[in-house]
């Protein structure tokens, strides 16, 4: 059954805030294999203009798609996750991440659109500071995938 098109533009109420830690951008940077001295050493940050150890460009993904998961569990939306793969995923940032930073995010349904049984959702995740201060734009993109008909699962 193809998502509702009226939920596009529909926003999701901002999340409780996240505390960006400087451990846990030094653990991501590690995990992702970037060894960038900014995500680990807070001289290095600050030699280059920053107050404090900056997160590497991907690690909003794990705040702002926990944020997506009010849009991912809205019943009323009926989007089947057991049938979601991850189709894109994109930022925009107004400045680094940084440690100590207080974000909240904002979910809102950008498009919905339908492609040979399958549903294509786009969540923007707009992420603020403590300050009310745009930090980061992210955009998600999730594919529903088409549910087998009875002759395809035979």
């Amino acid at each position: 059954m193809a998502l509702d098109q009226s939920f596009v533009g529909r926003s999701y109420p901002p999340t409780d805030p996240y505390e960006v830690g400087r451990e846990k951008i030094r653990e991501f940077a590690e995990a992702v294999g970037d060894t960038n001295p900014a995500y680990a050493d807070t001289k290095a940050a600050k030699a280059l203009g920053h107050p404090d150890v900056i997160a590497p460009p991907t690690f909003v993904f794990a705040i702002t798609f926990k944020a997506a998961g009010q849009v991912i569990e809205d019943p009323q939306l009926g989007l089947d996750y057991s049938r979601v793969v991850h189709g894109d995923q994109k930022f925009a940032y107004t400045r680094p991440v940084r440690a100590g930073d207080r974000l909240t995010v904002t979910s809102t349904i950008e498009a919905i659109k339908s492609m040979a049984g399958n549903d294509i959702l786009d969540i923007r995740g707009e992420v603020h500071d403590e300050a009310g201060e745009h930090v980061v734009t992210a955009w998600t993109k999730l594919v529903a995938r088409a549910a087998e008909t009875a002759a395809e699962g035979a």
